[in-house]
């Protein structure tokens, strides 16, 4: 793999990880009831919060 690949890689696992916790957390935040701005502080919280170390241990899963 070169280094290209490998920081492409790398990119793509990290900005999945932001927008599946984006996500949930935003549906959580509507099921909880809150505003529509409620939810998105919800949702870039839980970027913010996101556990580098187990996204950098999914690139492994990745193939």
């Amino acid at each position: 793999m070169s280094d290209q690949d490998l920081k492409r890689r790398v990119a793509e696992t990290v900005r999945d990880a932001c927008l599946k916790a984006a996500r949930e957390a935003y549906e959580n935040g509507g099921i909880s009831g809150l505003c529509e701005e409620g939810r998105w502080e919800c949702a870039l919280d839980a970027i913010r919060s996101l556990d580098i170390e187990v996204v950098i241990a999914s690139l492994g899963n990745h193939k």
